[in-house]
């Protein structure tokens, strides 16, 4: 057969969906020789491979009114829209609310990689499982780091942002390291195009320091869709398998509206036993 990995795309609160689809793995017990996973998605993905089914849903619906998650006392507080710390280190750690299983994580033989953004260059760096420590996710906060909207992450003396920046679906990535099919969960229907980024001014503002992050930021939508083509051009060619919501995401990157969570999580689980069958074949061939 072959290696298959697996490929989730990032979206912010919109991976509630792959939440769905990666639960509906967990229940038909299906593994990847290989995972690649980009910011929520790559949070996503670890859970995932630690075999907890529900917690990403969690993240999604229990989790999001809690002060420290999300909001402008956050940014205010810390610098971060979106509460990293909190969400994976306060929660995420073995004394949190809601703790990653890291010694399942850890044991589990599927290569795990994160995908994050150099600041300082604007070009994609591709962090291993083994980069992850106990109660050290900082590489899952870093290709969570939104420009402008969060604090780049330190790792190792050098600073991150997120990874949709520089590679937001890394197919080729997989492609070179081994991976002879794909299977693709992206946040975004099929058909997404992706426009010039908005708000230019402000993060080219906010991230001033960085001019080479600010430069991959605006031509960040030329790169999504050489990366889109390649999935698909892939896919006519037996050789990938794509997740997408079946009914567009009537919410944005921030929405924190626990039932419209639910209901995208729950289209996963809907658009996965729709295409099981199918998926079946695909892995088998």
């Amino acid at each position: 057969m072959g290696k298959i990995g697996l490929i989730v795309e990032g979206g912010g609160m919109k991976c509630a969906y792959s939440a769905g689809v990666l639960d509906a793995f967990l229940d038909a017990h299906i593994n990847f020789d290989y995972v690649i996973a980009v910011s929520a998605g790559a949070a996503n993905a670890a859970s995932y491979l630690a075999g907890q089914r529900g917690r990403n849903l969690r993240f999604y619906t229990d989790w999001t009114h809690d002060p420290g998650y999300f909001g402008l006392k956050s940014y205010l507080k810390t610098g971060n829209l979106f509460g990293l710390h909190y969400i994976y280190a306060d929660l995420t750690n073995s004394t949190g609310k809601d703790p990653l299983d890291f010694p399942a994580l850890l044991a589990n033989p599927t290569e795990y990689w994160m995908v994050v953004t150099d600041a300082a260059t604007g070009t994609p760096v591709y962090f291993p499982k083994s980069a992850l420590h106990q109660d050290d996710y900082r590489c899952i906060m870093a290709s969570c780091a939104l420009p402008a909207a969060c604090k780049p992450i330190e790792i190792d003396g050098s600073l991150y942002y997120d990874g949709g920046v520089s590679d937001a679906i890394p197919v080729q990535h997989a492609l070179a390291d081994g991976c002879d099919k794909v299977v693709a969960i992206l946040s975004k229907p099929r058909g997404f195009v992706k426009k010039p980024e908005g708000m230019r001014l402000f993060y080219s503002t906010m991230c001033r320091r960085y001019p080479n992050t600010v430069k991959a930021l605006n031509e960040r939508h030329l790169m999504y869709a050489k990366s889109q083509k390649r999935l698909y051009d892939l896919e006519k060619d037996g050789k990938a398998f794509i997740f997408a919501p079946s009914a567009p995401p009537k919410m944005s990157t921030y929405t924190m509206d626990r039932a419209v969570e639910q209901q995208l999580y729950d289209l996963g689980l809907q658009d996965y036993h729709t295409a099981e069958k199918a998926l079946q074949g695909f892995m088998q061939a």
